[in-house]
C-alpha cells in the first residue's frame, strides 16, 4: 500500500507541476512542430532522465540543501540570468534566416534525447523545487522513503513529469493549429514576453527572501 501511495503522490506532484509553462515546454513544443512525436518522446525521455538524479539526490540530502542558504541564493539569482537569457535567444532566433532554422532542425533531428538531457542539466531552478516539495511531503508523512519505497516515488514523478510535459506540448499543439495568428506571434513576441515576466517573478522572489 505504501509502495502504490508513494506512486501516486509522486505522480500527482510532477505532472502538477510539469504543466505552468517554462522553456523545457516550450522547446518541446518547437520539437513537435517541426520534427514530429517521435523526437518529442526522445527528447522527453532525456528531461527525465536527468530528473531521476536530481529527485534521488533531493530525497536523501534535503535538509543539507535547504540549510546551506548560500547555494539556494546562488541558484536562485542564476535562474534570472537564466530566464532573461531564454528570452533574449527566442527573439534573436525568431530573426534568423530560414538557413540557420534548418540548421537547428538538422541537430535536434540527430539528437532530441541530447537536447532534454542537457536543457534539463541546466534547470538548476529545480533543485529548490524538488528540494521543498521532497521536505514538505517527508515531513507531513505523504511518502515513505525506506529501504525501496522511494524508487516507486521516483518512478511516479518522472511519469508524471512525462505524461504533463506531453499534454501541455500537444495542448500548445492544438492551440496554434486552430488559433489565427497565434503561431505567427509565438516565437519573435509570446515565448520572450512570457520568459521576461518570469524573470521578473524570480526577482520578485529574491528580493522578497533575501533582501526584504
Amino acid at each position: 500500500m505504501t509502495k502504490l501511495k508513494n506512486s501516486i503522490v509522486g505522480f500527482l506532484v510532477s505532472f502538477i507541476g510539469s504543466i505552468p509553462l517554462g522553456y523545457l515546454n516550450i522547446i518541446g513544443f518547437e520539437i513537435k512542430a517541426k520534427l514530429g512525436m517521435k523526437s518529442l518522446v526522445f527528447y522527453l525521455l532525456g528531461v527525465i532522465s536527468v530528473e531521476v538524479f536530481v529527485i534521488y539526490f533531493t530525497l536523501l540530502f534535503a535538509k543539507k540543501l535547504v540549510a546551506n542558504q548560500k547555494l539556494m541564493k546562488a541558484i536562485d539569482v542564476f535562474g534570472i540570468l537564466f530566464l532573461l537569457l531564454l528570452a533574449y535567444s527566442f527573439y534573436s532566433h525568431a530573426n534568423q534566416t530560414t538557413e540557420s532554422k534548418a540548421n537547428l532542425e538538422v541537430y535536434l533531428k540527430y539528437s532530441p534525447f541530447l537536447a532534454g538531457f542537457f536543457l534539463n542539466c541546466l534547470n538548476f531552478l529545480q533543485l529548490p523545487f524538488w528540494t521543498g516539495w521532497n521536505l514538505y511531503l517527508m515531513n507531513g508523512n505523504y511518502i515513505s522513503i525506506e529501504k525501496k519505497e522511494k524508487y516507486y516515488y521516483i518512478f511516479g514523478t518522472v511519469l508524471g513529469t512525462f505524461l504533463g510535459m506531453l499534454t501541455l506540448v500537444l495542448f500548445l499543439q492544438t492551440l496554434s493549429e486552430n488559433t489565427v495568428g497565434f503561431s505567427k506571434y509565438i516565437m519573435p513576441i509570446v515565448i520572450p514576453l512570457f520568459f521576461v515576466v518570469l524573470a521578473c517573478l524570480q526577482i520578485f522572489k529574491v528580493y522578497k527572501k533575501y533582501l526584504r
